[in-house]
């Protein structure tokens, strides 16, 4: 199977491009007022014409209502939602069946008791995303740099695929993925130049590491 990559946190034409030309999978786009990466519905609608079905367009959102989905469903018919903040088992079975749409859960990770959710989640999610758990006087749920104890995951059975983030960047991709087993990468801060400001060399360097990544995997 091969690797998923996922750049989120665009929101400039050029860097977007940069990651569709560069060949990821996935292309996210933030929905929350108070990261570095919110884009507005107008600009998201832009981008959203620009991938085009070259990537599957992701919409990141923090513990969203139904009215800010549905502007976000008019906004950018995103193909998957990604949910980052604290919705239940039940809130992701509500917006897969009235969205009709995927939905993937982060899930924060610093210690083993962290996992305890899976089965819940694993239950009704499409794809579990696994971040670090941010410090407790963070303002955001993510796109903060700081990866997490990967071992972690080293036994981890899951019935449903599973993708890791959290302070990946191009030199430690491949030994996440050796780790981890997982299926896909996300990446977002460590590809930047400055908070919210994605740097298209980065982005390709990272998309090369993470090809490389599976290369060594069927050799």
């Amino acid at each position: 199977m091969s690797l998923l990559v996922k750049i989120c946190g665009l929101s400039t034409g050029e860097t977007l491009e940069t990651a569709l030309d560069a060949g990821a999978e996935m292309v996210g786009f933030v929905f929350f007022p108070p990261s570095p990466r919110h884009v507005s519905l107008e600009a998201a609608r832009d981008l959203g014409r620009q991938v085009k079905r070259r990537a599957l367009k992701v919409a990141l959102t923090v513990d969203a209502d139904d009215a800010t989905l549905d502007n976000i469903m008019d906004a950018l018919s995103p193909d998957i939602f990604q949910l980052h903040g604290r919705e239940s088992v039940a809130r992701l079975r509500d917006i897969s069946q009235k969205f009709g749409r995927p939905v993937m859960k982060a899930v924060a990770v610093a210690a083993s008791a962290d996992l305890a959710v899976l089965p819940g989640y694993a239950a009704v999610a499409d794809r579990i995303l696994f971040d670090a758990r941010p410090p407790k006087d963070a303002t955001r749920p993510g796109g903060l740099g700081a990866p997490f104890d990967w071992h972690l995951l080293e036994n981890l059975e899951l019935k449903v695929p599973y993708m890791v983030s959290g302070g990946l960047h191009a030199g430690n991709v491949a030994e996440a993925v050796r780790v981890t087993r997982a299926g896909g990468v996300d990446v977002s801060s460590s590809v930047e130049s400055a908070s919210g400001v994605k740097d298209p060399e980065l982005i390709k360097a990272f998309i090369r590491a993470a090809r490389a990544t599976q290369e060594l995997s069927v050799r």
